[in-house]
């Protein structure tokens, strides 16, 4: 049976049941992210197999983790505006934009405004690449 996580939007913050918010990374391991958090929205809780959709917030000043990884990813910007690092380019994004990021292939969100910077992120269930040897 599928599963609805209602959101629920105060203060210009974005919650939905039954999600917890977390720091990203966890604060034992910031590796260069500051200000940084993610909501799991589908994944494993939700007995998603295939696929996990995260929501990140990146505060005004803060940034994720110059990072690379095994697996591609979707994401798709909602609120604000921001800056991504793929491979050497650096671009503006800002709501409705989408960017693809391979595998392998350098990124990182930054923060420059004075608002919240948010986005979707789509990727594959880490257990399911295992099983096909990506990872």
């Amino acid at each position: 049976m599928g599963i609805i996580h209602k959101l629920e939007e105060s203060d210009g913050e974005w919650n939905w049941q039954g999600v917890a918010k977390k720091d990203y990374p966890s604060t034992s391991d910031p590796r260069g992210a500051r200000g940084v958090s993610v909501r799991w929205l589908i994944g494993r809780e939700e007995g998603a197999p295939y696929f996990a959709i995260r929501y990140f917030e990146v505060e005004p000043g803060g940034q994720t983790v110059l990072d690379r990884h095994r697996h591609d990813h979707g994401v798709f910007i909602l609120r604000g505006k921001g800056t991504v690092i793929l491979g050497e380019e650096r671009k503006e994004v800002s709501p409705g934009d989408v960017i693809y990021i391979p595998p392998d292939e350098v990124h990182q969100f930054i923060n420059q405004q004075e608002e919240i910077f948010a986005f979707l992120c789509v990727i594959a269930n880490k257990e399911h690449l295992k099983s096909i040897g990506v990872l």
